[in-house]
């Protein structure tokens, strides 16, 4: 699991305690480092594809692509590795699952992957969350000239012509075809490389305006953006969506529309700097509200720490929640069980996790969880704005005989009514480390 610094056990308690500071961005994911946001709104819900780089990774080191949803903006489920470089028979590569891009299209969903070094691919499901299959057995792009192929995004306009970008350090785009795996037409290399342009484009179209941003500058990077009245150019540089800091390196947008809002997505080293400023590829995905001039370009945002992501929608806990669901849980771990069961493990004693704005409404009177566990006197306090908070309830979690042996354990609750904050804070009288495994829970009222 991720192994915390001592030098910041100090900082992640007060950001735990302090309830001015549990807003304050930061990565919305801690389980695993995810890179190269790619989010995708469908039914309500933010799905967010990332890449995913191995937490001993030196430089970088990719092998799936993951996914997180969520209908709030704060509190994230994890779905798992939804496609890997296994994905592809073609792929002869065993690293290089770069930055890609899912979008959807009479009903079927295709995500654009660069495969380093052998062009892009194109795999195709029948639901977001997969399983994504290869329809066409070979790349859908390969300049094999070059290693130019990388860093796929895709935009369906509004007449239904479909457009792919993508290149570093050039940019490239083809017409889709309404197949979505096929494209007509050359590929065009754009003329004219907007300013600062370094790579990971994402393609973007609000009202009558086409945006391209851009990881920009180099190095560091920051986001960057160009403007268009046509999907395909010229594209005039507008500047910054978030200037180049010395607080991170590499950097990669995705934007879109959800819920009356517009966001932008890209990533970070913040996790990883809770262990160490000694450089590796471990990155980490935030999310911050973005803001439009009058003339359709966009205001400048701070360093992702120093934004406020709010809550969009309260959390619902009367309903079945997967225990991989959080705004906050650094140093837990997730994992993809055989059966292809998601749950939360690597939980150690005086470790917790965070829900924000859980909605009790006019209280809650039981809570039940389906864990396994090895070992005795492990148990989860129930507490409420903060790992110091009201407690409302201590459920046991007795030893079930294995890990693989999930039963359902419950306590009452007394006092949980109204919104707040909700930690699991987890403990044992036994043993530190990897206390139990947690699939779901809920509460009743």
């Amino acid at each position: 699991m991720i192994i915390k610094a001592k030098h910041f056990g100090l900082i992640t308690g007060l950001l735990c305690l302090g309830a001015t500071t549990v807003n304050a961005q930061r990565p919305l994911i801690q389980t695993k480092y995810t890179a190269d946001p790619a989010p995708m709104v469908h039914n309500d819900t933010v799905f967010l594809y990332t890449t995913h780089d191995e937490d001993d990774a030196q430089g970088f080191k990719m092998y799936d692509w993951l996914l997180y949803s969520s209908t709030d903006m704060v509190n994230w489920t994890d779905h798992g590795a939804v496609a890997s470089l296994k994905s592809f028979s073609w792929v002869t590569r065993d690293n290089g699952a770069w930055a890609q891009q899912v979008v959807e299209r009479n009903g079927k969903f295709y995500m654009y992957c660069p495969i380093h070094g052998q062009g892009i691919g194109v795999l195709v499901s029948d639901t977001p969350y997969g399983p994504f299959k290869d329809p066409l057995d070979k790349p859908l792009v390969w300049q094999k000239e070059h290693w130019e192929d990388i860093d796929p995004t895709v935009l369906i306009d509004d007449d239904g012509q479909a457009y792919m970008y993508w290149g570093n350090p050039n940019v490239y785009y083809v017409k889709l075809n309404e197949d979505m795996i096929s494209y007509s037409g050359d590929i065009v290399k754009l003329e004219k490389t907007p300013e600062h342009y370094q790579e990971g484009p994402w393609l973007y179209k609000r009202n009558e305006h086409y945006y391209l941003a851009f990881a920009s500058t180099c190095c560091p990077e920051g986001l960057g953006y160009a403007m268009s009245d046509s999907p395909t150019g010229p594209w005039t540089t507008k500047g910054y969506i978030m200037q180049p800091t010395q607080r991170s390196r590499g950097n990669h947008p995705g934007i879109i529309d959800y819920k009356g809002s517009t966001y932008a997505f890209g990533l970070n080293y913040d996790i990883m700097h809770m262990e160490t400023f000694k450089h590796h590829e471990r990155r980490s995905s935030s999310a911050a509200k973005i803001t439009f001039n009058e003339d359709g370009t966009i205001q400048e945002l701070p360093y992702w720490s120093d934004t406020v992501l709010e809550q969009i929608e309260s959390f619902n806990p009367y309903q079945r929640v997967e225990a991989e669901t959080m705004a906050w849980g650094y140093g837990l771990k997730t994992e993809k069980m055989p059966d292809g069961k998601i749950v939360l493990n690597g939980i150690d004693n005086n470790e917790s996790l965070l829900l924000r704005g859980v909605d009790f409404g006019k209280g809650a009177k039981k809570f039940s969880i389906s864990a396994a566990s090895i070992v005795e006197g492990g148990y989860i306090e129930i507490r409420l704005g903060s790992t110091r908070g009201q407690l409302v309830g201590t459920v046991e979690i007795t030893n079930t005989g294995g890990m693989d042996r999930y039963a359902t354990m419950s306590c009452d609750v007394k006092g949980a009514k109204g919104i707040h904050d909700l930690y699991f804070c987890f403990k044992s009288s036994a043993q530190k480390d990897n206390l139990f495994f947690l699939d779901h829970w809920e509460f009743y009222n």
